[in-house]
């Protein structure tokens, strides 16, 4: 017998969704997750206040890329919605007047959740490398770790994983130091 074809998703799928949850399309699946929890979010957090000033402001560093939060990406038939995103400024000249960015991102960072692990280590970086992402970096916050990565020749190459209170430089954002123990929220 065979099966009749999966109905692929729409936008107007993820416009149907309630405020609390995150949709995406991978592959023509609708893939919908909670809104983060707090160790999720202030990683994200903590990250955005470390590149923000110094990348996107110059404040500090060099300046010269564009970096947002939680940024829907349209990349294909597959909408994305990665932790972060970050665009060199030269690449990204316009930004687009309504949420949908068209353009692949430079970076990307993806921060893990126990629903979020499998989409984000696999269907996902798969995407972002069709896509030509140059570089994604993986934070885990349970495990406390940053994975930083650089796309060669189509694969994932893994530059350096980091660990609980390490001081990190890692592309493409080398140029400063980052206190990965400021990511972790304090357990009460």
């Amino acid at each position: 017998m065979v099966e009749p074809a999966k109905k692929r998703a729409t936008y107007e799928d993820l416009s149907n969704l309630p405020e609390n949850m995150v949709g995406e399309i991978i592959d023509g699946e609708l893939v919908v997750t909670p809104r983060p929890a707090r160790r999720h979010i202030d990683a994200a957090a903590s990250l955005g206040g470390e590149l923000i000033p110094t990348y996107r402001f110059g404040r500090g560093g060099p300046g010269g890329w564009i970096i947002y939060h939680e940024p829907e990406i349209h990349l294909g038939e597959d909408v994305l919605v990665p932790d972060l995103a970050g665009w060199r400024k030269e690449r990204l000249t316009t930004a687009p007047e309504e949420h949908r960015f068209v353009v692949a991102p430079d970076w990307i960072c993806e921060i893990l959740s126990p629903s979020t692990i499998r989409v984000d280590r696999v269907k996902k970086m798969r995407i972002y490398a069709a896509n030509g992402v140059p570089h994604v970096w993986i934070i885990d916050p349970a495990a406390k770790t940053l994975d930083v990565f650089r796309l060669e020749s189509g694969k994932w190459l893994l530059l350096d994983t980091f660990v609980e209170d390490d001081r990190v430089r890692a592309e493409p954002f080398q140029e400063i130091e980052i206190e990965l123990g400021n990511f972790w929220v304090a357990e009460s």
